[in-house]
């Protein structure tokens, strides 16, 4: 596995340097501020899995179409991989090199940071707090998958997703792209169409889901949905 995660290190350095890249500008000052917060949040997640829980970092490196992962759920995966890769690219053409978007106001681009500081804290918790935080839909029978009703689980039944949501719209917010909010948009409306089908299944398939769902009201935001 330490072959697999210097890898993945080297895989998300590529993230940061294509949207400095493709901005036209090494000094762009926001872009650095994302691509900071990027790097900490991957590889400070990545250490901590490593060091604290192997065994859902192998879970994370599973690719799609393996275990038993649900049949649609392998194309719903590969839109998001497509979606993000097209918001990594857009943002710095956007915002910077070809500026198609004008400046947004200061209050936008510190709400978008605002939104990279939630995101933070429900990505590095989410995945502290759940075990079976699987990259792909699917039950983990050989994981022996159990409910996870506690930290950030009281309060949304999937609270990576919002953490996710929360990044892609706050990373454009912060950078000034129009064009990112709308792929972020598109991304978030993917990600609220898979908790539907996820949640069929594990409803279905997963002793006690049903229970939690009565206990914790709202799937992605409190008091709204």
């Amino acid at each position: 596995m330490e072959k697999k995660t210097v890898f993945t290190f080297l895989y998300i350095l590529l993230f940061p340097a294509l949207i400095l890249v493709l901005s036209g500008d090494l000094l762009w000052i926001a872009g650095w501020v994302f691509c900071i917060w990027f790097i900490v949040l991957c590889f400070s997640t990545i250490l901590s899995l490593y060091r604290k829980n192997p065994a859902l970092l192998e879970e994370r490196y599973k690719k799609p179409g393996t275990g038993n992962q649900e049949g649609w759920d392998r194309y719903v995966v590969y839109g998001l991989i497509t979606g993000f890769t097209l918001w990594i690219v857009i943002m710095p053409l956007d915002a910077k090199r070809f500026g198609w978007s004008p400046a947004f106001p200061v209050w936008l681009n510190l709400l978008g940071g605002a939104g990279l500081v939630g995101s933070f804290i429900l990505f590095f918790r989410s995945f502290a707090d759940n075990s079976f935080l699987s990259p792909l839909v699917r039950i983990q029978n050989d994981r022996k998958q159990q409910v996870i009703s506690t930290g950030v689980y009281r309060f949304v039944r999937h609270p990576m997703y919002l953490g996710a949501i929360l990044m892609m719209i706050g990373a454009p917010l912060l950078l000034s792209s129009s064009f990112g909010v709308l792929v972020g948009l598109v991304l978030m409306v993917l990600l609220m169409a898979r908790i539907i089908g996820e949640e069929k299944m594990l409803a279905k398939e997963l002793e006690g889901y049903r229970e939690y769902t009565q206990n914790v009201h709202y799937r992605l935001i409190p008091f709204i949905w």
